[in-house]
């Protein structure tokens, strides 16, 4: 309950009382002479609204008006809102640094600008809009040499018509083209029912910056995409794949609508609870074991994470957490590989490990290295120079019992002239025998 005194002394004055009346009080009015006080006590509810001017508006009954009568903004809007200044904020940013002649690329996405917006500091925002720029200028940069490519094919065609050449029939080539696609699927589709399972593990996320994703994503479509092309694909499967991560979100991105229709198995489940435990083998490169032998019914494991730091140890000790039998690639065997770590691409190794499958030779799967890492490969191989290993210990073992088949040998004609002397002598005595008789 309120209480409103209006002292009247010349000038009108409010004063507001709050009493502890519940009920309402009636009015109550006590007036003097005008040149005298005047004291006038009015009723007021709290809740009450009345039009008061600004100068005599107290600050508590204006906020509870305030609250009862502003119609609430939805929060969507109000988020969108903020969303959409920030990334004008940072547009703006960009721009700025742009003018200032920093190295920024010229169109960028609102994807991009929110990414811009979530890294932590000044300098992780100027690399990665410096890796924007770069990958900006080598798109750029294929756009024009394909256009030159596209000229010079059109100048060509001009001069051979011209000349009079018999233009070649492309009426078949799309045709053509469908029923590749079509063989490739229907492959692709007999290796989920029939083929040997290789297994991607999509469990790094955290252990990468944001480029590094991204380039393992863009290594994971080579991949898919040479696994699909080959002879014998392999039913690829994509492990441990969280539905909002940043790989999830980014192969989504890539592949769009087509990604409901790839023939590939993309779980959350780990490879443990899918296959059994004697059958997983995990590739990496800090195995002490080596894989001399590709063995068709074991289910290779193959660590999604592109590192430029090259953290030692983070797949083996994964597959040694969970008890897994580990192996790496024979490199040492029949590559020069002096030093440098001994780190392969995810396409690299989809290569060699498709080729090792269908030929069964190191020596074919290994050239898919890149010349870069090695000096070449050895003159003799390892299964060369095993074979000529025991060669040598056989010529060896000959070598080294020839005097003794020799002294055998001796000791046999020996024997055999001295039983041939003493048959001789008998004869010769029976023959003397006979003689003197006669």
């Amino acid at each position: 309950m309120w209480l409103r005194v209006i002292h009247l002394f010349g000038r009108h004055s409010t004063l507001q009382i709050k009493t502890q009346v519940k009920n309402k009080v009636g009015l109550a009015r006590y007036q003097f002479m005008p040149h005298r006080r005047t004291l006038i006590l009015t009723s007021c509810l709290k809740n009450e609204e009345k039009k008061v001017s600004p100068d005599k508006l107290d600050l508590d009954i204006w906020k509870t008006v305030m609250r009862d009568n502003a119609t609430e903004a939805p929060k969507s809007l109000l988020s969108e809102d903020l969303g959409d200044s920030i990334l004008a904020t940072t547009r703006e940013l960009v721009q700025m640094w742009q003018l200032a002649g920093k190295n920024v690329p010229e169109n960028i996405t609102d994807e991009q600008l929110s990414i811009v917006q979530e890294l932590p500091s000044k300098s992780a925002k100027k690399k990665y809009l410096k890796y924007l720029a770069i990958k900006e200028g080598k798109k750029k940069a294929t756009k024009e040499k394909q256009k030159l490519k596209q000229e010079a094919k059109h100048l060509e065609k001009e001069r051979e018509n011209e000349e009079g050449v018999t233009l070649k029939n492309t009426f078949l080539l799309q045709f053509w083209q469908r029923s590749f696609d079509i063989m490739y699927n229907w492959k692709a589709a007999q290796s989920m029912m029939f083929g040997q399972p290789l297994v991607f593990d999509m469990s790094y996320e955290s252990y990468m910056t944001r480029r590094e994703m991204e380039n393992t994503v863009s290594q994971l479509l080579e991949c898919e995409g040479w696994n699909r092309r080959s002879s014998d694909p392999f039913h690829l499967h994509f492990c441990n794949l969280s539905p909002e991560g940043a790989y999830h979100k980014e192969l989504l991105k890539r592949y769009g609508d087509a990604w409901d229709r790839l023939l590939i198995t993309e779980t959350e489940k780990s490879y443990v609870d899918i296959f059994p435990k004697g059958k997983l083998v995990y590739l990496t490169a800090d195995s002490p074991s080596v894989l001399n032998t590709f063995q068709h019914d074991k289910i290779y494991i193959i660590g999604s994470i592109v590192d430029k730091s090259i953290q030692t140890g983070l797949s083996h000790a994964n597959a040694k957490r969970l008890k897994l039998a580990t192996a790496r690639l024979p490199l040492d065997d029949y590559l020069k590989w002096d030093s440098g770590a001994k780190n392969l691409t995810l396409n690299q190794m989809i290569n060699i490990l498709s080729t090792v499958k269908e030929t069964g030779s190191w020596q074919e799967a290994l050239k898919f290295v890149p010349k870069r890492k090695h000096e070449g490969f050895l003159s003799v191989p390892v299964e060369q120079r095993y074979t000529s290993r025991t060669k040598n210990h056989q010529n060896k073992k000959t070598i080294n019992n020839e005097p003794e088949k020799r002294a055998r040998w001796q000791k046999s004609t020996l024997n055999s002239n001295r039983a041939a002397e003493k048959t001789s002598n008998s004869y010769k005595k029976k023959r003397w025998w006979v003689e003197e008789d006669h």
